[in-house]
């Protein structure tokens, strides 16, 4: 099958790119600029960008299925805008060529949520996942919460955040619960949909195989790194107070943390695990994760891929 890869430098789509070429996958990649790509081997380059229509049409001929996993949160300013755009060119573009399929990584707790208390990078998610399915092509929906792996800004809060504070005060968003899941498990998913024709149309919820606080997240993942960690909850911190003080102690752009942050508040749990019907995937202890994420920064893996 040809597929067309977005996303392709990123924490994601840095991933699935060879491994969709392990699946016997012919596959393009679609970047801003070439000339920063490492395409791994396999991988066919394209250059364009869905801001700019006219820039990016013709990587979309002779495909059958394509990835979307475009976003623009760290670029800063109104990144929901920019998705907003990326979002509704790519879907023109790709009814245009007749793509029978796409592939869209969203996040837990979009759906069905109220929209008054939904952050900004959900609604931002969900607004995407609406404009995509206006398309006259199968699209498949997956839908993750904090994805735990080398490279995932998430992930890289709490690594950080155990590193810098051995005495942690917290705001009571820290039991909010939340359902992560291995890196490795998303791009399974990801692969998987691509050959189970069931899933076209389809939304589904991914997630680990435990559902943690994010207290119990910030201390195990202190465990595991050999850190000292003591979490004393307080109730006067909020998201937006909170998201500032990650500033401080965190070298993550702002641009990036402060939306993450502020949907901190917002449970994301699966509650329909149909997926699992489709695709079958070995689901990944937290624990290994982290163990697996401290490797590949320390290089016993490949590295990361830059942020899309």
């Amino acid at each position: 099958m040809h597929v067309l890869l977005t996303g392709a430098t990123g924490f994601i789509g840095g991933r699935l790119g060879p491994a969709l070429v392990d699946a016997g996958h012919r596959v393009t990649a679609l970047v801003r600029d070439a000339d920063r790509y490492d395409a791994p081997a396999g991988i066919g380059v394209v250059e364009g960008d869905l801001l700019d229509p006219g820039s990016f049409e013709a990587a979309l001929a002779d495909v059958d299925a394509a990835y979307y996993l475009v976003h623009s949160m760290g670029t800063g300013g109104d990144f929901a805008e920019r998705d907003r755009r990326a979002a509704s060119n790519f879907t023109r573009a790709a009814d245009a060529a007749g793509v029978e399929r796409v592939i869209y990584l969203g996040g837990l707790g979009e759906q069905g949520g109220d929209d008054e208390r939904l952050s900004g990078h959900l609604r931002s998610r969900q607004e995407v996942a609406e404009i995509l399915g206006d398309g006259t092509f199968e699209l498949t929906t997956l839908r993750a919460a904090i994805v735990v792996g080398a490279g995932s800004t998430g992930f890289e809060i709490i690594d950080q955040l155990t590193r810098s504070l051995p005495v942690m005060v917290t705001p009571k968003w820290v039991r909010t619960p939340c359902q992560p899941i291995a890196v490795d498990d998303v791009v399974a998913y990801l692969t998987g949909v691509l050959d189970a024709p069931a899933t076209a149309g389809g939304s589904y919820e991914i997630g680990g195989p435990e559902v943690l606080s994010y207290q119990e997240m910030l201390v195990e993942t202190a465990r595991v790194a050999g850190r000292r960690l003591t979490i004393v909850p307080v109730p006067v911190l909020t998201p937006r107070l909170s998201a500032y003080w990650v500033d401080l102690v965190t070298d993550v752009p702002r641009s990036v943390a402060h939306p993450l942050i502020e949907g901190l508040k917002t449970p994301v749990v699966v509650e329909n695990d149909s997926i699992r019907e489709h695709v079958d995937v070995e689901l990944t202890p937290f624990a290994t994760a982290v163990e697996r994420a401290f490797e590949r920064d320390r290089g016993d893996a490949a590295p990361a891929a830059e942020a899309e």
